[in-house]
């Protein structure tokens, strides 16, 4: 049996289908191949252009190379295949050569073509890409080189789409701001009190917090000019009047050396810098705490919003931390640790124990755990910080009710571990976290649909502004409302000749209703002068009837 063997080769430009002659032999004689790579007029003796499909714009390229990316068949594609690789015979088999096995898998499954990925078509394929605009005559390698930049720039801006709202990456700079911020305000707070102490080196005594101390030395500045009156000032920075009657007792027979003006100076300016970072650290957790609830409400609500942004970080992203498992999720964060541990067991063959946790050692709950209990509740909590991500990258409705129910659940959990007290089961405590959650949503798309009918009536309510005889702007409802006053005083007399006919109506109404009456009275007059008459005549035939017979 005889072999056709064609070559799919995707471009940015569009599809080709190449035709290998000499299939055979080319299959036997691998090195031969890799020699005519190379060179375009043995390379051309063995493959030749069979058709070629250019696609018609630059949105459908992009969609037909996300779909080839994805392992999909797109119908430009299909309809491609269908139209120009001949059908099987009884002594021909055709084999199509594709550069990845998803694509083969899917057109075999929908064409029922025999693809073929390995071998040879690498090569073949690596020839084809080396020397394709040869093969197109209305292609240069300068229009080639265009299409492929512009599709590429295409192609990686539609990978890296993310919605504004749920971003994730701007969690990941944040904590990294943070941790780096604690480190630095902490350095900086310490060159402040080494600084300021060969001044007043009592007040480090007095005031352990960095940043009460930087704002004390930027407030009392020259310790020997220290007055009665700043002490409110003072105890306003301090919020302990016994700490400030310390400092003016201090301030008075202090040790310290005295201090030049542009020494203080100096120190008040860090001082200040130090203070400005503080309080922008402050702002920064703040935004970090929003950003967590709209991304990961869930995660934030169990763990809190600091420990969950760190484990989002070291993850790389929420939707890696997501597809984690919950070993993978207890130690992250201790890598060095583990690796080190795995050395020791490998290389010494002793006995030791694995780290027990991670980044999730910073959580309340393994600090509130006994000591028997920490690997415990750390492996439980891993468990449900993976469901908590999970739920939170794959959910389109923010909510924080299931984390909340998770961490319930920890709680739960710790207790039993103090009073053996058995916690609620899991089904249990999902099922009624699922219908809390079914609740708010139904609860938001109502008011999503009362936002919608409001916005409504606020387009039909908006008053289109007209130009009035003066040239000003006028609402439109306000000029339709003086219209119809203007027409209900300049059209007096259409409205008395409407009403004169609608009287004029009524009256030949009622009149007819009279004709009617007085016609039925009469009709009813004559019938019963008729009954009468009738009646009397039938009385006297009876009477003479009466006489005769007599």
């Amino acid at each position: 049996m005889s072999k056709l063997l064609y070559i799919l080769f995707e471009h940015a430009a569009g599809y080709a289908l190449f035709s290998v002659k000499e299939f055979d032999e080319v299959a036997t004689f691998l090195p031969q191949v890799e020699s005519s790579v190379t060179d375009i007029s043995k390379f051309q003796s063995v493959v030749k252009l069979s058709a070629f499909q250019a696609f018609r714009n630059g949105p459908n390229s992009l969609d037909n190379i996300n779909a080839i990316a994805a392992g999909e068949l797109h119908p430009d594609l299909q309809a491609f295949l269908e139209k120009e690789v001949p059908a099987p015979k009884k002594k021909v088999q055709v084999i199509l050569g594709v550069g990845d096995a998803k694509i083969g898998a899917a057109i075999s499954d929908t064409l029922h073509i025999s693809c073929q990925h390995s071998g040879v078509v690498l090569e073949l394929m690596r020839g084809i890409r080396t020397h394709f605009p040869h093969f197109i005559n209305a292609l240069t390698e300068l229009t080639a080189g265009k299409a492929q930049l512009g599709l590429g720039h295409s192609y990686s801006r539609d990978k890296v789409k993310f919605n504004v709202n749920r971003v994730d990456n701007m969690i990941i700079q944040s904590i990294s701001l943070l941790d780096q911020l604690d480190k630095d305000v902490n350095t900086f707070s310490m060159r402040i009190r080494e600084w300021y102490s060969y001044h007043f080196p009592e007040l480090v005594k007095i005031v352990n917090d960095n940043f009460m101390f930087a704002r004390l030395t930027n407030l009392i500045g020259d310790r020997t000019k220290l007055q009665p009156e700043m002490e409110d000032a003072i105890e306003e920075v301090v919020m302990d009047s016994a700490k400030v009657k310390a400092i003016f007792e201090a301030a008075k027979s202090s040790m310290g050396i005295d201090i030049g003006a542009i020494d203080l100076m100096n120190i008040q300016m860090f001082a200040k810098r130090v203070i400005s970072l503080t309080e922008y650290r402050r702002s920064l957790a703040e935004y970090l705490h929003s950003k967590m609830l709209s991304v990961a409400p869930n995660l934030a609500a169990l763990i809190g919003e600091q420990v969950g942004a760190r484990l989002i970080s070291h993850a790389g992203s929420l939707t890696n931390l997501a597809k984690y498992p919950a070993s993978t999720v207890q130690i992250l964060g201790a890598e060095k640790a583990l690796f080190r541990q795995l050395f020791f067991l490998l290389s010494l063959k002793t006995r030791g124990n694995t780290p027990k946790y991670g980044l999730i050692f910073h959580s309340t709950f393994i600090g509130r755990a006994g000591a028997k209990n920490k690997g415990r509740i750390s492996r439980y909590l891993a468990n449900k910080c993976s469901i908590a991500s999970r739920v939170d990258n794959f959910s389109d409705v923010p909510t924080s009710v299931i984390g909340e129910h998770l961490k319930q659940q920890v709680e739960d959990r710790l207790k039993f571990y103090e009073t053996g007290e058995n916690p609620a089961k899991n089904v249990d405590v999902m099922k009624i976290a699922v219908q809390e959650v079914m609740k708010v949503i139904k609860a938001l798309k109502k008011q999503d649909r009362k936002e919608k009918k409001r916005k409504l009536k606020e387009a039909n309510g908006l008053e289109t502004s007209v130009i009035v005889d003066n040239g000003e702007d006028e609402p439109a409802r306000k000029k339709k409302k003086k219209s119809k006053k203007e027409d209900d005083i300049g059209n007096d007399t259409s409205l008395t000749e409407v009403d004169t006919t609608m009287d004029e109506s009524l009256k030949a109404k009622k009149s007819k209703k009279k004709k009617k009456s007085k016609d039925d009275e009469d009709a009813s007059v004559t019938e019963m002068d008729t009954t009468t008459e009738i009646e009397q005549k039938t009385k006297k035939s009876k009477k003479k009837k009466k006489q005769k017979d007599d």
